[in-house]
Protein backbone atom coordinates (compact mmCIF):
# COMPACT_ATOMS: atom_id res chain seq x y z
CA UNK A 1 0.00 0.00 0.00
CA UNK A 2 2.88 2.60 0.81
CA UNK A 3 4.72 1.96 -2.17
CA UNK A 4 1.39 2.11 -4.40
CA UNK A 5 0.81 5.64 -2.69
CA UNK A 6 4.88 6.82 -3.32
CA UNK A 7 4.06 5.78 -7.12
CA UNK A 8 0.89 7.76 -7.02
CA UNK A 9 2.72 10.39 -5.79
CA UNK A 10 5.34 10.07 -8.04
CA UNK A 11 2.98 10.26 -11.10
CA UNK A 12 1.34 13.53 -9.78
CA UNK A 13 4.45 15.33 -9.44
CA UNK A 14 5.67 13.95 -12.51
CA UNK A 15 1.78 15.33 -14.83
CA UNK A 16 2.09 18.80 -12.62
CA UNK A 17 6.01 18.91 -13.77
CA UNK A 18 4.47 18.13 -17.37
CA UNK A 19 1.28 20.10 -16.96
CA UNK A 20 3.74 23.55 -16.02
CA UNK A 21 5.91 22.75 -18.84
CA UNK A 22 3.27 22.66 -21.32
CA UNK A 23 1.78 25.66 -19.83
CA UNK A 24 5.31 27.62 -20.26
CA UNK A 25 5.53 26.26 -23.61
CA UNK A 26 2.40 27.54 -25.15
CA UNK A 27 2.35 30.90 -26.81
CA UNK A 28 2.14 33.89 -24.48
CA UNK A 29 -0.51 36.44 -25.02
CA UNK A 30 -0.10 40.10 -24.31
CA UNK A 31 -3.34 42.16 -24.03
CA UNK A 32 -2.02 45.76 -24.59
CA UNK A 33 -5.22 48.50 -23.55
CA UNK A 34 -4.29 52.09 -25.28
CA UNK A 35 -5.29 55.36 -26.91
CA UNK A 36 -5.28 54.27 -30.95
CA UNK A 37 -7.95 56.91 -31.71
CA UNK A 38 -9.51 60.13 -30.19
CA UNK A 39 -7.42 62.86 -28.95
CA UNK A 40 -4.43 61.20 -27.24
CA UNK A 41 -3.97 58.77 -30.38
CA UNK A 42 -0.84 60.07 -30.55
CA UNK A 43 0.03 57.96 -26.98
CA UNK A 44 -1.06 54.77 -28.41
CA UNK A 45 0.87 54.88 -31.64
CA UNK A 46 4.11 56.04 -29.81
CA UNK A 47 3.52 53.29 -27.45
CA UNK A 48 3.24 50.96 -29.92
CA UNK A 49 6.19 51.86 -31.99
CA UNK A 50 8.52 51.17 -29.07
CA UNK A 51 6.76 48.00 -28.36
CA UNK A 52 7.13 46.64 -31.98
CA UNK A 53 10.77 48.49 -32.12
CA UNK A 54 11.74 46.14 -29.82
CA UNK A 55 10.09 43.04 -30.67
CA UNK A 56 11.47 43.27 -34.53
CA UNK A 57 15.28 43.66 -33.05
CA UNK A 58 14.73 41.30 -30.26
CA UNK A 59 12.03 38.69 -32.04
CA UNK A 60 8.60 37.20 -31.08
CA UNK A 61 10.42 34.14 -28.46
CA UNK A 62 11.61 34.09 -25.40
CA UNK A 63 11.97 31.50 -22.92
CA UNK A 64 10.73 29.04 -25.37
CA UNK A 65 7.44 30.91 -25.44
CA UNK A 66 6.52 32.97 -28.81
CA UNK A 67 4.91 36.55 -27.90
CA UNK A 68 1.50 37.68 -29.60
CA UNK A 69 -0.04 40.90 -28.47
CA UNK A 70 -4.01 42.04 -28.89
CA UNK A 71 -4.00 45.47 -29.07
CA UNK A 72 -7.34 46.97 -27.39
CA UNK A 73 -8.50 51.11 -28.32
CA UNK A 74 -9.63 52.64 -24.86
CA UNK A 75 -10.01 55.93 -26.88
CA UNK A 76 -8.81 58.13 -24.65
CA UNK A 77 -10.07 58.81 -20.93
CA UNK A 78 -12.83 56.06 -20.49
CA UNK A 79 -12.46 54.16 -17.70
CA UNK A 80 -14.95 51.48 -18.57
CA UNK A 81 -14.11 51.20 -21.76
CA UNK A 82 -10.71 50.16 -20.17
CA UNK A 83 -12.04 47.85 -17.89
CA UNK A 84 -14.56 46.68 -20.07
CA UNK A 85 -11.38 45.48 -22.32
CA UNK A 86 -8.94 44.22 -19.54
CA UNK A 87 -11.75 42.09 -18.71
CA UNK A 88 -12.82 40.63 -22.17
CA UNK A 89 -8.88 40.34 -22.73
CA UNK A 90 -8.57 37.94 -19.87
CA UNK A 91 -11.69 35.51 -19.93
CA UNK A 92 -12.33 35.40 -23.88
CA UNK A 93 -8.46 36.28 -24.79
CA UNK A 94 -7.04 34.05 -22.17
CA UNK A 95 -4.23 36.63 -21.80
CA UNK A 96 -1.29 36.35 -19.62
CA UNK A 97 -0.53 39.58 -19.11
CA UNK A 98 -2.18 42.93 -19.32
CA UNK A 99 0.10 46.31 -20.50
CA UNK A 100 -0.12 49.49 -21.91
CA UNK A 101 -2.49 52.21 -19.91
CA UNK A 102 -1.59 55.41 -21.11
CA UNK A 103 -3.80 57.61 -19.10
CA UNK A 104 -4.59 57.39 -15.58
CA UNK A 105 -8.13 56.78 -15.17
CA UNK A 106 -7.70 54.12 -17.35
CA UNK A 107 -5.11 52.31 -15.13
CA UNK A 108 -6.74 52.72 -12.03
CA UNK A 109 -9.90 51.28 -13.43
CA UNK A 110 -8.04 48.14 -14.92
CA UNK A 111 -6.25 47.62 -11.49
CA UNK A 112 -9.26 45.27 -9.96
CA UNK A 113 -9.30 42.80 -12.77
CA UNK A 114 -5.57 42.21 -12.90
CA UNK A 115 -6.26 42.08 -9.41
CA UNK A 116 -9.08 39.20 -9.33
CA UNK A 117 -7.73 37.68 -12.65
CA UNK A 118 -4.09 36.98 -10.43
CA UNK A 119 -2.05 38.30 -14.28
CA UNK A 120 0.69 41.29 -14.14
CA UNK A 121 -0.19 44.37 -15.30
CA UNK A 122 2.73 46.84 -16.98
CA UNK A 123 1.61 50.41 -17.00
CA UNK A 124 3.74 52.06 -20.06
CA UNK A 125 2.98 55.66 -19.09
CA UNK A 126 -0.05 56.67 -16.53
CA UNK A 127 1.87 58.73 -14.23
CA UNK A 128 -0.47 59.27 -10.84
CA UNK A 129 1.65 57.97 -8.18
CA UNK A 130 -0.11 55.91 -6.61
CA UNK A 131 -1.00 53.27 -9.31
CA UNK A 132 1.15 50.79 -8.24
CA UNK A 133 -0.60 50.64 -4.98
CA UNK A 134 -4.20 50.15 -6.24
CA UNK A 135 -2.74 46.41 -7.15
CA UNK A 136 -0.03 44.09 -5.94
CA UNK A 137 0.36 43.15 -9.62
CA UNK A 138 1.27 46.13 -11.37
CA UNK A 139 4.65 47.78 -12.25
CA UNK A 140 5.54 50.60 -13.60
CA UNK A 141 8.17 51.37 -16.43
CA UNK A 142 7.04 55.08 -17.45
CA UNK A 143 7.42 58.07 -15.22
CA UNK A 144 5.33 59.31 -11.74
CA UNK A 145 4.66 63.12 -11.91
CA UNK A 146 6.08 63.45 -8.74
CA UNK A 147 9.65 62.19 -9.69
CA UNK A 148 9.92 64.59 -12.48
CA UNK A 149 8.32 68.00 -10.32
CA UNK A 150 10.40 67.77 -7.89
CA UNK A 151 14.11 67.96 -9.41
CA UNK A 152 12.25 70.92 -11.52
CA UNK A 153 11.79 72.48 -8.13
CA UNK A 154 15.25 72.23 -6.80
CA UNK A 155 16.85 72.91 -9.45
CA UNK A 156 14.56 76.30 -9.94
CA UNK A 157 15.31 77.23 -6.57
CA UNK A 158 19.12 76.40 -6.62
CA UNK A 159 19.12 78.96 -9.52
CA UNK A 160 17.61 82.12 -8.45
CA UNK A 161 13.84 81.51 -8.61
CA UNK A 162 12.28 82.43 -5.41
CA UNK A 163 8.86 82.83 -6.20
CA UNK A 164 6.24 80.69 -8.39
CA UNK A 165 2.70 79.84 -9.81
CA UNK A 166 1.65 76.78 -9.98
CA UNK A 167 -0.46 76.07 -13.34
CA UNK A 168 -1.46 72.66 -14.12
CA UNK A 169 -4.05 70.38 -15.93
CA UNK A 170 -7.39 69.58 -13.56
CA UNK A 171 -6.45 65.49 -13.08
CA UNK A 172 -4.61 63.21 -11.17
CA UNK A 173 -1.34 63.79 -12.81
CA UNK A 174 -1.78 67.63 -12.46
CA UNK A 175 -2.65 67.09 -9.18
CA UNK A 176 0.49 65.13 -8.15
CA UNK A 177 2.78 67.75 -10.15
CA UNK A 178 1.22 70.34 -8.72
CA UNK A 179 1.60 69.34 -4.67
CA UNK A 180 4.99 67.72 -5.32
CA UNK A 181 6.62 70.87 -6.95
CA UNK A 182 4.89 73.27 -4.23
CA UNK A 183 5.99 71.17 -1.47
CA UNK A 184 9.98 70.64 -2.55
CA UNK A 185 9.61 74.37 -3.32
CA UNK A 186 8.24 75.90 0.15
CA UNK A 187 10.77 73.36 2.28
CA UNK A 188 13.62 74.88 0.18
CA UNK A 189 12.24 78.40 1.24
CA UNK A 190 10.54 79.56 -2.17
CA UNK A 191 6.99 81.27 -2.17
CA UNK A 192 4.00 80.04 -4.00
CA UNK A 193 2.28 82.84 -4.77
CA UNK A 194 -0.94 81.37 -6.66
CA UNK A 195 -2.11 78.55 -8.55
CA UNK A 196 -4.87 77.18 -11.09
CA UNK A 197 -6.08 73.85 -12.45
CA UNK A 198 -6.92 73.79 -15.80
CA UNK A 199 -9.52 71.47 -17.69
CA UNK A 200 -8.21 68.66 -20.24
CA UNK A 201 -7.99 69.98 -24.24
CA UNK A 202 -8.45 73.57 -23.31
CA UNK A 203 -8.14 75.32 -26.41
CA UNK A 204 -7.35 78.94 -25.03
CA UNK A 205 -4.50 79.37 -21.92
CA UNK A 206 -5.10 82.97 -21.99
CA UNK A 207 -7.32 83.43 -18.95
CA UNK A 208 -5.17 81.44 -17.17
CA UNK A 209 -2.24 82.84 -18.16
CA UNK A 210 -3.05 86.73 -17.35
CA UNK A 211 -3.65 84.56 -13.54
CA UNK A 212 -0.23 83.96 -13.86
CA UNK A 213 0.95 87.60 -15.02
CA UNK A 214 -0.73 89.61 -12.26
CA UNK A 215 0.66 87.36 -9.33
CA UNK A 216 4.25 88.75 -10.83
CA UNK A 217 6.40 85.48 -10.41
CA UNK A 218 9.98 84.74 -10.77
CA UNK A 219 8.59 82.00 -12.33
CA UNK A 220 5.51 79.91 -14.00
CA UNK A 221 5.63 76.16 -12.99
CA UNK A 222 3.22 74.07 -15.58
CA UNK A 223 1.89 70.63 -16.82
CA UNK A 224 -0.33 69.63 -19.44
CA UNK A 225 -0.89 66.31 -20.75
CA UNK A 226 1.73 65.83 -24.05
CA UNK A 227 -0.63 66.56 -27.19
CA UNK A 228 -2.98 69.27 -28.84
CA UNK A 229 -2.53 71.31 -25.05
CA UNK A 230 1.03 71.91 -25.62
CA UNK A 231 0.83 73.44 -28.68
CA UNK A 232 -2.17 76.01 -27.16
CA UNK A 233 0.46 76.25 -23.96
CA UNK A 234 2.94 77.61 -25.26
CA UNK A 235 1.24 79.58 -28.20
CA UNK A 236 -0.19 81.25 -25.38
CA UNK A 237 2.22 81.74 -23.02
CA UNK A 238 4.18 83.55 -26.27
CA UNK A 239 1.64 85.49 -27.00
CA UNK A 240 0.98 86.51 -23.11
CA UNK A 241 4.80 87.65 -23.30
CA UNK A 242 5.04 86.06 -20.00
CA UNK A 243 9.39 86.09 -21.00
CA UNK A 244 8.57 90.01 -21.28
CA UNK A 245 7.34 90.48 -18.07
CA UNK A 246 10.29 88.49 -16.37
CA UNK A 247 8.34 85.08 -15.93
CA UNK A 248 10.26 82.03 -16.73
CA UNK A 249 8.74 79.23 -17.97
CA UNK A 250 9.33 75.87 -16.31
CA UNK A 251 7.48 72.75 -16.93
CA UNK A 252 7.43 68.82 -16.67
CA UNK A 253 8.73 67.79 -19.78
CA UNK A 254 4.86 66.78 -20.99
CA UNK A 255 4.64 70.67 -21.79
CA UNK A 256 7.96 69.88 -24.55
CA UNK A 257 7.22 66.26 -26.29
CA UNK A 258 8.96 65.92 -29.14
CA UNK A 259 5.97 64.75 -30.58
CA UNK A 260 4.36 68.28 -30.36
CA UNK A 261 7.82 70.32 -30.53
CA UNK A 262 7.21 71.36 -34.52
CA UNK A 263 3.62 72.59 -34.10
CA UNK A 264 4.69 74.40 -31.03
CA UNK A 265 7.50 76.47 -32.75
CA UNK A 266 10.06 78.74 -31.63
CA UNK A 267 7.44 79.69 -28.91
CA UNK A 268 9.07 76.64 -27.35
CA UNK A 269 12.68 78.02 -27.51
CA UNK A 270 13.87 78.58 -24.09
CA UNK A 271 11.62 76.41 -21.87
CA UNK A 272 13.04 74.47 -19.35
CA UNK A 273 11.78 71.62 -18.17
CA UNK A 274 12.77 68.47 -16.28
CA UNK A 275 12.32 64.75 -17.84
CA UNK A 276 13.43 61.59 -17.89
CA UNK A 277 14.16 60.80 -21.68
CA UNK A 278 14.96 63.37 -24.26
CA UNK A 279 15.34 62.40 -27.82
CA UNK A 280 18.92 64.27 -27.76
CA UNK A 281 20.46 62.27 -24.84
CA UNK A 282 23.72 61.20 -25.48
CA UNK A 283 24.63 57.46 -24.58
CA UNK A 284 25.04 54.63 -27.07
CA UNK A 285 21.94 53.21 -26.37
CA UNK A 286 19.63 56.37 -27.38
CA UNK A 287 21.48 56.93 -30.43
CA UNK A 288 20.89 53.26 -31.19
CA UNK A 289 17.30 53.15 -30.47
CA UNK A 290 17.25 57.09 -32.12
CA UNK A 291 18.36 55.40 -35.56
CA UNK A 292 16.64 52.31 -35.34
CA UNK A 293 13.40 54.22 -34.84
CA UNK A 294 14.17 56.85 -37.51
CA UNK A 295 14.42 54.30 -40.09
CA UNK A 296 11.30 52.33 -38.98
CA UNK A 297 9.20 55.33 -38.65
CA UNK A 298 10.62 58.11 -40.70
CA UNK A 299 7.62 60.40 -40.12
CA UNK A 300 7.57 60.26 -36.67
CA UNK A 301 9.70 61.46 -33.61
CA UNK A 302 10.69 59.21 -30.60
CA UNK A 303 9.48 60.11 -27.17
CA UNK A 304 9.38 59.13 -24.03
CA UNK A 305 6.30 57.02 -25.00
CA UNK A 306 8.56 54.99 -27.46
CA UNK A 307 10.90 54.22 -25.02
CA UNK A 308 7.97 53.29 -22.22
CA UNK A 309 6.81 50.85 -25.12
CA UNK A 310 10.47 49.68 -25.30
CA UNK A 311 11.34 49.53 -22.14
CA UNK A 312 7.93 47.53 -21.03
CA UNK A 313 8.42 44.73 -23.33
CA UNK A 314 12.90 44.40 -22.33
CA UNK A 315 11.60 44.19 -19.21
CA UNK A 316 9.04 41.46 -19.81
CA UNK A 317 11.47 39.34 -21.97
CA UNK A 318 14.58 39.70 -19.09
CA UNK A 319 11.44 38.33 -16.60
CA UNK A 320 10.81 35.71 -18.82
CA UNK A 321 14.29 35.09 -18.89
CA UNK A 322 14.62 34.40 -15.38
CA UNK A 323 10.87 32.20 -14.43
CA UNK A 324 12.15 30.42 -17.35
CA UNK A 325 8.81 31.08 -19.05
CA UNK A 326 6.73 30.98 -16.14
CA UNK A 327 4.05 34.72 -16.63
CA UNK A 328 2.14 33.63 -13.46
CA UNK A 329 1.49 37.05 -11.09
CA UNK A 330 3.78 35.09 -8.31
CA UNK A 331 6.58 34.30 -10.42
CA UNK A 332 6.56 36.97 -12.69
CA UNK A 333 6.13 40.25 -10.11
CA UNK A 334 9.12 38.09 -7.86
CA UNK A 335 11.31 38.61 -11.03
CA UNK A 336 10.70 42.23 -11.59
CA UNK A 337 11.33 43.46 -8.67
CA UNK A 338 14.95 45.16 -7.81
CA UNK A 339 15.62 44.33 -11.89
CA UNK A 340 17.95 46.91 -13.69
CA UNK A 341 18.55 47.43 -17.60
CA UNK A 342 20.37 50.04 -19.05
CA UNK A 343 17.51 52.01 -21.11
CA UNK A 344 17.89 54.75 -24.16
CA UNK A 345 17.11 57.26 -21.71
CA UNK A 346 19.76 55.69 -18.51
CA UNK A 347 20.12 53.49 -16.62
CA UNK A 348 17.30 52.38 -14.40
CA UNK A 349 15.77 50.02 -12.09
CA UNK A 350 12.45 48.80 -10.63
CA UNK A 351 12.03 49.70 -6.89
CA UNK A 352 11.42 45.95 -5.02
CA UNK A 353 9.06 47.91 -2.59
CA UNK A 354 6.79 49.80 -5.01
CA UNK A 355 6.92 48.42 -8.27
CA UNK A 356 7.61 52.04 -9.86
CA UNK A 357 10.99 52.95 -11.87
CA UNK A 358 13.85 54.49 -10.36
CA UNK A 359 15.43 56.66 -13.29
CA UNK A 360 17.70 59.92 -13.76
CA UNK A 361 15.75 63.21 -14.15
CA UNK A 362 17.14 65.87 -16.35
CA UNK A 363 16.87 69.38 -16.78
CA UNK A 364 16.64 70.83 -20.49
CA UNK A 365 16.38 73.43 -22.81
CA UNK A 366 14.63 74.00 -25.48
CA UNK A 367 16.91 74.55 -28.70
CA UNK A 368 17.21 74.40 -31.93
CA UNK A 369 20.41 71.80 -32.80
CA UNK A 370 20.71 71.79 -36.68
CA UNK A 371 17.80 73.38 -37.37
CA UNK A 372 15.49 70.54 -34.74
CA UNK A 373 13.63 71.68 -31.94
CA UNK A 374 15.38 69.59 -29.31
CA UNK A 375 15.53 69.09 -25.49
CA UNK A 376 18.60 69.82 -24.51
CA UNK A 377 19.91 67.99 -21.41
CA UNK A 378 22.35 70.01 -19.43
CA UNK A 379 21.84 69.01 -15.97
CA UNK A 380 21.07 65.76 -14.22
CA UNK A 381 19.41 64.40 -10.71
CA UNK A 382 20.63 60.71 -10.55
CA UNK A 383 18.81 57.62 -10.03
CA UNK A 384 15.77 58.82 -8.78
CA UNK A 385 12.64 57.45 -6.85
CA UNK A 386 9.33 58.06 -6.64
CA UNK A 387 8.49 61.12 -4.18
CA UNK A 388 4.92 60.50 -3.88
CA UNK A 389 5.12 57.54 -2.29
CA UNK A 390 8.59 57.71 -0.70
CA UNK A 391 7.33 60.44 1.54
CA UNK A 392 4.75 58.09 3.09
Amino acid sequence: MQHFTRRAATALLIAGAASLASAQTKDLTIGVILPMSGSFAAHGKQIKHGIDLYMASHGDTVAGRKIKLIVKDDTGIAPPVAKRHAQELLVNDKVDILAGFSLTPNAFAAAPVATQGNVPMVVLNAATSSITEKSPNIVRVSMTLPQNAMPMARWAWDNGIKSAYTMVTDYGPGHDAEKQFQKTFQELGGKIVGSVRTPVNTPDYSPFLQRVLDAKPDAAFFFVPNGEDNVALAKGIKERGLEQAGVKAIATGDVTDEEELAAMGDAALGMITSYHYSQAHDSPENKAFVAAYTKAYPKDRPNFMAVAGYDGVQMIYQALEKTKGDASAPAFMAAVKGMKWMSPRGPVQIDPETRDIVQNVYIRKVEKVGGVLQNVEFARYEAVKDPGKSAK
